[in-house]
């Protein structure tokens, strides 16, 4: 896990009129909400028991109101909320009143984990008081850490993290925390004195959200109060070093094979201006990436991977282009969700298949210049097979216009996984609007992109529409079209299908009960259809109808759904193949439904998990899939969780089944010392994989690791498994902030 004071860029525009000082409602004419931060001469203990006379000199933020299942009622219980700050931190503490404060829901133990089923209390902190991007902070009764960053307005990172701390405390009607924000870990401007802030709190077994300022029942970087008063504060000279060494041994078996090998590695990051960062990387190290969840792919096209290094997460936000990675339609597979995006982290350090390359250093440039948004990153790539080293780059620029929209730019140059050369660009705009009547959202995107690759000559742009009302009660829906040209080739970016047009549409409607034990009911169709261009025809088409969807209060679901496909293939593929036969499909127009039930249980429980049961047609055969998952919370100390996908397809062309299974263990010693172990094992590869992972972060900035990864595989399918792979790893790292 990397952390540091890490670049963060924000669309900024500087409303005017703030300064008002007391926790009240402005005059009318504003329905914003400020409270005045009070400076003290010395700064809090971050114990979670909120006991210091300090607390007592913040003004008492209590007026919240229930998001849900109440939209604007009473919360059950009160809350408390106190803001001071010195010249180095922002500090925030709560009062929760709990009624019954031994059913607390902290299920987390460890940092870094989402705290979806705990009972817990959230920040949002906008510096920049803009609406347009904000950082979130979370923590439960366990004082766990959980930190993220608005990539839009209502979508955030869970694996950016930085450096601040937390505490938490039970008292005997509820329980307390403490939160102390470093200002050298924000980017921020010194001369604004009024920062977007916003509180919210969850109480799982009730189902129950509860929030300062909210619209149609949510509360995200678009919707925030006002928190003013903070001026002179200390950024310090913005520099962050943060050394880390790695030693590590691989080996093979077949052949055998031994490598010992120690790696130091360096990265330093630097506040060029309170809203503009500079880094330099060298060496740059991966050893603490965890592996990707096993996928089976029953389909003609890749899967996508999502990316899971922090290097590349700590300012994915300024890289976000034409609204393409914010797809929210169940008829359409990730990976058409996600084709055609320009640039793709993962392209970098990684090999075609996976196989980790060398980045022996790189550069980024990123945050604000008045009201422009600017991401600039180089790497340089090391040799690998057949392809030589190499030099990418990629720059992003966008501009805030109107009141929350954006119209920008991308540029890419360089193919890390051939010697070809490669270009990229494109242009896009994007309207947003929050402020409907009704608390309604409106967002529309447009863009344009082409590419150059050697020896391809035209037919290489692409470009899309969209417009989409995400709403969370109500009548939600959208509609979103694009076409990626035959020979578009974004050599940095993500293409899984080409040569056609994609065109996806959803509408459905979200009714929130009134009873005690059901909280909202959705029904509504997802629809997509894709086509090849130049008269190609129909390629792939998708109805999901979302017939009944229940959600309880205490967060268990059940939904009933109906899935009916058409599949035009022109060519033979591949379906199912293994070390003894394969299964293909011939060319034909095949047209197939499923029944799709699913049921899951909420994660507070001691017992929890979930269950999807589906049957139907299958091209020209049939398919009975289970997925199935349980999680057993024997305590905060030690969790056991286990999941098992199972396909039972029957065509003409040959009977196969195919079985995902994992096995999980989290041991954690304290929240500061945690061991996960993971296996994992699928029927196509053959290949069980094992990682196990033993971290101690004493506090936040440092870090020690024991990293083992083993694979086996039974190429022959006898159920002999013999060892592939063995890599082990330690891994030191240590930030000095100055």
């Amino acid at each position: 896990m990397r952390t540091a004071s890490f670049m963060l860029s924000f669309c900024l525009v500087f409303p005017a009129g703030t300064g008002i000082a007391l926790a009240q409602e402005v005059p009318a004419g504003n329905t914003e909400k400020v409270v005045r931060v009070v400076r003290v001469e010395s700064p809090p203990v971050i114990d979670g028991k909120l006991d210091d006379a300090i607390w007592q000199q913040a003004d008492v933020i209590s007026d919240f109101h229930q998001t849900r299942p109440g939209n604007g009622a009473e919360p059950s219980d009160r809350t408390e909320v106190y803001l001071v700050y010195d010249d180095n931190a922002i500090y925030i503490g709560a009062r929760m009143f709990d009624s019954e404060p031994d059913r607390i829901a902290a299920p987390t133990m460890r940092h870094g984990q989402g705290l979806g089923s705990d009972d817990r209390m959230v920040v949002i902190l906008d510096p920049f008081n803009t609406g347009r991007g904000a950082y979130r902070f979370e923590t439960n009764v366990n004082g766990v850490r959980h930190d993220a960053i608005y990539n839009s307005v209502d979508s955030f990172d869970s694996a950016w993290t930085v450096i601040w701390d937390s505490a938490a405390s039970v008292f005997d009607n509820g329980w307390t925390a403490e939160l102390e924000i470093p200002f050298k870990t924000l980017s921020f401007d010194p001369a604004n004195e009024t920062w977007g802030f916003n509180f919210g709190r969850g109480i799982r077994r009730r189902g129950e959200e509860i929030a300062w300022v909210s619209r149609n029942r949510t509360y995200n970087a678009s919707i925030l109060g006002l928190a003013t008063g903070l001026r002179d504060m200390d950024q310090g000279i913005g520099l962050d070093i943060v050394p880390s060494v790695s030693v590590s041994e691989k080996r093979t078996y077949t052949p055998g094979d031994k490598d010992l090998n120690f790696e130091p590695s360096l990265d330093v990051y630097y506040r060029v201006t309170p809203s503009l960062n500079a880094s330099l990387t060298f060496n740059t190290d991966f050893s603490a990436t965890e592996v990707d969840d096993r996928q089976v792919n029953l389909t003609r096209f890749s899967l996508f991977f999502p990316e899971k290094r922090d290097f590349f997460l700590n300012d994915s936000d300024l890289f976000q282009f034409g609204g393409i990675s914010f797809v929210d339609n169940q008829a359409s597979t990730g990976s058409n969700d996600q084709n055609g995006r320009p640039f793709f982290s993962r392209r970098l350090g990684l090999s075609r298949t996976g196989i980790p390359v060398d980045l022996k250093y790189g550069g980024k440039l990123s945050g604000r210049v008045g009201r422009w948004n600017i991401g600039m990153l180089v790497m340089h790539q090391d040799a690998f097979g057949t392809v030589d080293a190499s030099n990418v780059m990629v720059g992003r620029v966008s501009a805030n216009v109107l009141d929350e929209s954006s119209v920008g730019m991308i540029f890419t140059s360089g193919d890390p996984g051939s010697n070809l050369e490669n270009t990229a660009g494109g242009v896009d705009f994007r309207y947003l609007n929050t402020h409907l009547p009704g608390g309604r959202t409106l967002e529309a995107d447009a863009w344009y992109q082409q590419s150059d690759t050697e020896s391809l000559d035209g037919d290489d742009a692409a470009y899309g529409i969209s417009i989409v009302s995400p709403n969370n009660s109500g009548l939600r829906g959208g509609a979103r079209y694009k076409e990626i040209q035959a020979n578009f080739n974004p050599a940095l970016g993500f293409v899984t299908r080409t040569n056609v047009s994609d065109a996806v549409a959803d509408i459905g409607y979200t009714h929130y009960t009134r009873g005690d034990f059901l909280q909202t009911v959705y029904s509504g169709i997802d629809v997509e259809r894709v086509s090849g261009l130049d008269g190609g025809g129909l390629e792939s088409q998708v109805m999901l109808g979302r017939l009944a969807e229940f959600k309880t209060t205490t967060g268990d679901t059940l939904n009933v759904r109906y899935k009916a496909s058409k599949e035009v293939i022109t060519e033979p593929f591949i379906i199912y193949e293994d070390n003894l036969r394969e299964v293909i499909m011939p060319p034909g127009t095949y047209s197939f439904g499923e029944k799709i039930v699913s049921i899951s249980t909420a994660g507070q429980r001691d017992l929890s998990g979930g269950l999807t049961f589906n049957t139907g047609d299958f091209y020209t055969g049939t398919r009975r899939s289970i997925d199935a998952n349980v999680r057993w919370r024997q305590s905060r100390y030690l969790q056991l969780s286990m999941g098992y996908e199972i396909n039972k397809i029957k065509l003409p062309q040959g009977n196969f089944n195919t079985h995902v299974a994992s096995f999980t263990t989290e041991v954690n010693f304290s929240s500061t010392i945690y061991m996960v172990n993971l296996v994992q094992y699928d029927t196509v590869s053959e290949v069980i994989g094992v990682n196990a992972r033993l971290v101690w972060i004493p506090t936040a900035g440092q870090e020690a690791l024991i990293v083992l990864n083993h694979s086996m595989q039974d190429e022959d399918k006898d159920n002999s498994f013999i060892s592939e792979r063995n890599d082990i790893t330690a891994k030191l790292s240590y930030t000095f902030r100055f």
